[in-house]
Order: structure tokens, then sequence, then C-alpha cells
């Protein structure tokens, strides 16, 4: 029988498993409905054992957290001393069945790093789970301290014995932590029966965070801006030279531990951080128990336009201090949100889990989910190869999002703006952008060919070429034209502009796709156990019914095209045939029309928006319907309705609206919120790549 389950295995400690369980979890999310995390053996207590806390949260597992382990070390220790290690393994299979009966997939995880049970027992223990368990094996080898590629290659071979004697399936290895050289070496060389990738060392994920040495130091932090705790430290430097000198050792990513007395190297190191020509420092660690006074911090936070850096304080002296920081254990914790970004990226890049899921069965699950959406989407991203152009550099949530995405891989990112501005604001703030294209339209040589193409698009409105220069140094639409001569493949903008100055020069220069009878709008809907897509919320004020009809049919387009099978309700304020009106019969006749256009796709209304979204409603008001209880794209009849609606659910239910996400259009540009969260624009960016991706495909040959 094939257990739909693996063992992530690891034969030596600090390997990385944290970053293929991060790969594995997000590929089994986007595959699987209902997916559980399992430690056999534990040996903290299960609320706050570093594995289970963060695979449930990040990944928002459903499952108790009391579910997640079989023994604690403790339990197990008593049992081998008592000769009963019979029972560790009867009370971890025990466990294991009952998480097999409620979950449809199962990733097991082996001992944490640095634990073993070698002063007892002549074998793995992990190996002897993963065999009881009788599932396959994921093996993460640590290639940190292998010389060559011969080595390692021997390695490899002996894991392959080890694993035939013990007759465990082994469905790939993941070499990690190669450096430069010896990871090219063994791309190479390396041979094995079992599916191979290798993963390169990255030195960012092996140094700590601000927040890292906050937690396991006990420091305090003094100043205000939270966003800066995850900055990562290269290296830590004590300030114990006067100013002048103390100016030569700054290093980028540097934390400078200094008595909290010391004014004069917390001024300089301050003023140094602002200048363009010094190194970026990650942050300040005041020792002694010592805090600036009122007016060096006055003095401190008094430049606008600039993130402060983060300042934390130990009440220790200067060399416990530096100690304290050194013994610190570089993690990627449910904090790290750059480190995880740049582990997803790094996984994703390297192995190739088509070739992983071929080897098991995986069970397809019914609904979409927020989660399975979210990956999806990522996912479907990664592979579009889109170019995404944002034009709002100057807005702290766009450079954030931006780092995400490249991080992650998800397409490649254009900024627009002044490269020097945007890089000291990056370094500022500790993002890495050095991935992204960045366009000063001040300096662009082609502004000619964007004037002249704007004014033969608009001249027969009246614009002459003087006005048509004026208007491309507006920055949304020479932004729009980037997209429109094929500089860029999509638009994400409005974080810092309106919803008008983002759409306007689209409607304008892109205009409509060929066949399409107008430019519309969707929200996806994630609430907490489906994704919807309402439309249209954003554009259209008061569609008439051909203009509805076309609505829908291109919102049943959009959910297809992200995965959601779409059953679309025609939403009115009566149901099936129980009202009269013109506003219920433009409904009904939209329906008809939409239905004649598209056959092919499952239309019904008109329809009460509780019956289409609630089974028990849909028994009552219309019991014959494929749609009503069911639906997954909502039709409002007007403006007005969808916008309101849209926000009603997103207050009152805690869903998270993406979007509005345009259609219709030839070239794909959306719009944000003004209220933005990073996740937000990272969401529309990932969605405007996919639609790049897709006008691409549509419009080969």
């Amino acid at each position: 029988m094939q257990r739909n389950a693996f063992f992530l295995y690891s034969d030596t400690e600090r390997a990385g498993t944290r970053i293929a369980a991060l790969g594995l979890m997000a590929m089994l999310k986007r595959e699987v409905a209902d997916v559980a995390y399992f430690k056999p053996i534990i040996s903290r207590p299960a609320e706050t054992e570093p594995d289970i806390h963060f695979v449930k949260h990040y990944f928002k597992l459903r499952q108790p957290v009391e579910t997640a382990y079989g023994l604690h070390i403790d339990e197990v220790r008593k049992l081998i001393a008592e000769d009963r290690l019979h029972e560790v393994y009867e009370r971890i299979l025990e466990q294991y069945h009952a998480l097999e009966k409620a979950y449809d997939f199962i990733l097991c995880e082996g001992i944490e790093d640095g634990f073993d049970f070698e002063e007892v027992l002549d074998f793995d223990i992990d190996l002897e789970i993963a065999a009881s368990l009788a599932i396959p094996l994921i093996v993460v080898v640590n290639a940190q301290k292998t010389e060559n590629a011969t080595d390692l290659q021997q390695h490899l071979r002996l894991l392959e014995r080890t694993f035939a004697k013990r007759r465990l399936q082994v469905l790939s290895f993941i070499v990690n932590r190669l450096d430069g050289s010896l990871m090219e070496e063994a791309q190479a060389t390396l041979q094995t029966e079992t599916p191979l990738f290798t993963l390169p060392e990255v030195a960012e994920l092996n140094q700590p965070t601000i927040a890292e040495i906050m937690e396991q130091t006990g420091a305090t932090l003094i100043s205000e801006d939270e966003k800066m705790l995850d900055r990562s430290v290269s290296q830590s430097i004590v300030g114990a030279m006067t100013l002048e000198h103390y100016l030569h050792y700054l290093k980028d990513g540097a934390l400078i531990i200094v008595p909290g007395d010391r004014a004069d190297i917390l001024v300089g190191t301050f003023w140094a951080n602002l200048s363009r020509k010094n190194p970026s420092i990650a942050g300040i660690l005041l020792t002694g128990g010592l805090v600036p006074s009122e007016s060096i911090m006055h003095l401190l936070s008094g430049v606008v336009d600039f993130p402060a850096l983060p300042m934390i304080t130990l009440s220790v002296d200067t060399q416990t201090a530096a100690l304290m920081v050194q013994a610190v254990q570089p993690e990627i914790t449910l904090k790290s949100k750059r480190k995880i970004s740049l582990a997803e990226g790094l996984f994703n890049d390297h192995v190739d889990l088509e070739i992983i899921k071929k080897r098991f069965r995986l069970p397809r699950p019914e609904t979409m989910t927020p989660v399975r959406f979210t990956y999806m989407l990522y996912e479907k991203a990664r592979h579009s190869g889109s170019d995404i152009l944002l034009p709002e550099s100057d807005d702290e949530r766009v450079l954030r999002a931006a780092e995400i995405v490249l991080r992650r891989n998800l397409c490649q990112i254009t900024l627009l703006g002044k490269p020097e501005k945007i890089s000291q604001r990056a370094s500022l703030l500790g993002l890495d952008l050095t991935k992204a294209r960045i366009v000063d339209p001040e300096q662009f040589p082609d502004m000619d060919t964007f004037i002249e193409t704007f004014y033969r698009l608009r001249k027969h409105k009246g614009i002459i070429r003087p006005m048509a220069k004026e208007m491309m140094s507006r920055v949304s639409y020479f932004a729009t034209m980037m997209v429109y001569l094929g500089h860029a493949d999509g638009l994400v903008s409005g974080a810092t502009h309106t919803t008008r100055e983002t759409i306007k020069p689209a409607f304008e220069i892109i205009k409509m796709r060929p066949g399409a009878r107008l430019i519309s709008s969707v929200f996806f809907m994630l609430l907490h156990d489906r994704v919807l897509v309402y439309g249209d919320c954003a554009v259209n004020p008061y569609p008439d019914a051909d203009a509805l009809a076309e609505i829908a049919i291109q919102s049943a387009r959009t959910a297809q095209a992200f995965g959601i099978e779409p059953r679309v309700a025609m939403l009115s304020y009566s149901s099936g045939n129980s009202g009269i009106g013109k506003d219920v019969e433009k409904v009904r006749l939209a329906t008809e029309t939409a239905r004649r256009k598209a056959p092919d796709l499952l239309i019904e209304g008109p329809m009460q928006y509780d019956a289409a979204i609630d089974p028990q409603v849909a028994k009552e008001k219309m019991p014959d319907s494929r749609v009503a209880g069911q639906a997954t794209v909502f039709i409002f009849p007007d403006l007005n309705t969808g916008n309101n609606t849209y926000k009603a659910v997103q207050r009152s239910a805690g869903a998270i609206a993406i979007g509005p996400i345009m259609q219709g259009i030839k070239k794909p540009v959306n719009d944000l919120s003004r209220g933005c969260l990073v996740e937000d624009i990272v969401h529309t960016i990932a969605i405007t790549a996919v639609q790049a991706a897709m006008e691409k495909e549509e419009q080969r040959p």
C-alpha cells in the first residue's frame, strides 16, 4: 500500500531541513486539500517546539498541536531505559495512523538538529521510525564540510546502500549548503540512482536578524520601527575607538555594539548610515543598560523620510554583549519574512518538484482554499517569465513587496525612479533590490518615441505634441506607455496614486483586447475556507444587460485561469422567477445573453446573494439549481452594489480582497488600494505576471 506521506530526513545537523520543509509543504498545500505535519519525537513542549510551531502557523494548518508529534524525548528515554523500545514505535504508529485517517497527506520530519541516541542505540532511530511507518524518504544532505565532489559522491552511495538495506524508498536527495566551486563540481559530476538536487550555500540564511538577536539575548527594543528588525546581521563591530577612527571599520550589515553613553558613536553611526559613501548598518546594540539622553534621541529621530536604525539595549557590559551576540544561532522563524522569501526562492529555483510529485500519489482537492490559491498563484507566476513594472518606488511598501517577489523568483521587477535614490532607500531599509531593473524616466532614451506614440494615439481627441510631452512627464502615463510598447509586460500601481490615475492612461493607451466589448474588473475574495470572485466592483457604474453578460463571461474566464471552477451567480434582489421589475429583468436578460455567448459556462440568475452562497437557502429558493449554494463567481448588477458588498465582506468576514484585477484590456494594468499592505502588493504583482503570460500565449500564432 502506498502511503500518502513522506519522511523528511537528514543524517547530520544544520543541514537546512527548514528550507526543504518550506518548499515541500508549499507544494503540498498547492496540490492537496488537507495536509498534516508530524514529528515522531520532540525535545521541547509541543506548544513551543520550533518546527511544529513554524509549520502550523506559517501554513495555517487546521491540525491541533497535540496531534503533531508522537512522543517527547523524556518518554522515549524512559521507555528505552526500561527495555520497552517496542512501545516507542507502537505509540508513534498509533498517533500517525490517527492523522492518516483525518488528513489527505502527512509530511513527517525527523529529530531536530544536534540530537541523537547514539549513546544507547546502535542504529538511526529516524530510519527505524520511517521503516515502521512504511513511508518513503526525502533526504537532506549537509555538504558544508565536504571538501570535494568525490567525497560527496561516496557519502551519497553509502546512504543509498544504507537505505536499501533497510528497504526504504528514497524519493530524492537534496544536497544543501554547497559553496560556489563545489556547487559547480557537484552539478557536473554527482550521480545517483535517486533523483538528486543541489542547493548553494546562501550567506544570509546563516546570518541572524536583529529580531533573532533580541529573542536569544533578551535585548530590548528602544527604537520605534519594528519593520527594521528583519534586517540580517553579517557581523558585529564594537564601537570602542574615537569616532574618526571607528568610522573606517564600518561594514555593510554590521551590528554596532557600543555603550549606551557613547553619544559620539551613536550620532556618527546614524549619520554615516545616511551617507551614500558609507556602508549600510544593520542596527545598534547599546550596552550597560544605558540609553541615550532625550536630546540625543530627539536628534536621531529628527530626519524625516528616512528610516531610523533599529536600536536595542542589554544591561550587560560590552564584552559580554559581544559574546552573547556571537553565540546567537541563525534561524528561519515566523518573523523572518525576508529569509522565508529567500529560502522559498532558493528551493524552487533548484528543486524540480514535478519529478518528486511523480514518485508518489497526491489526492486532488475539490475546493480552492485561500492557502492553496496563494501557492498555486505563486507557482504560476514563477513560470510566467513576466516583467512587471512598479512606478511607485517612493513607497516603502512597494519596495518591500518588490524584494519579496524577487527573492521568491515570482517574476522580474522594473522600478521607476532615480537609481541612486532607490538604491539608497533600499539600503537604508535593509532591502536587496539588486535584481530589479531601475528606469529613470528623465533619462529614458526612447522618450521621443513615447511622446510621438501618445500623440498619434490621441490626436483625434485634440492632443497636440506639447500636450503629449507633458503627459509623458506624468509617471502613470509614462509607465503605461512602457507596457504598451513592450518595455514591460504589466503594470501595478495605486499605492500612492488614485484608481483614476492608474486606470485612465490604460484606457487611453493600451485599450481593449480584440473582441472585448468593455473593460471590467474582479476582486479575488479570500475567505477562511474558500476563494470567491466578485465582479464588477470597480469600473462600470451602470452596466446594461449586454455589459453585464460580458462582465460575467470575463469574470468566469478569469476564475478559470486561476484554478477556480466557475459557477456564476447573476445577482439581483430576487431569486429565479420570484420577482419582477426592470432591475430583475436586466439581470435575467444578461443571464440569457451570457449563456448564449458562452454555452460552456455554468451561469444562472437572477439570484439573491444568500441563495448563491448558502446551500440550505439554495434548497429552499432554487432547489434545482446547479449554481445556487455553491457559486464561485458573483456578478453584481451595478457598481454601487458590488463595491459596497466586497467591502462589507472584507471588513465583516475578515476576508482578504485582492484587486481590482482588470479584465478585457490588451495588456495587464492592475490597481492597488492606497491602504494596501505589502502582502496585497505581492499578490497583485503575481496575478499581473500570470495575466501577462496568458496574454503572450494567446498572441502566439
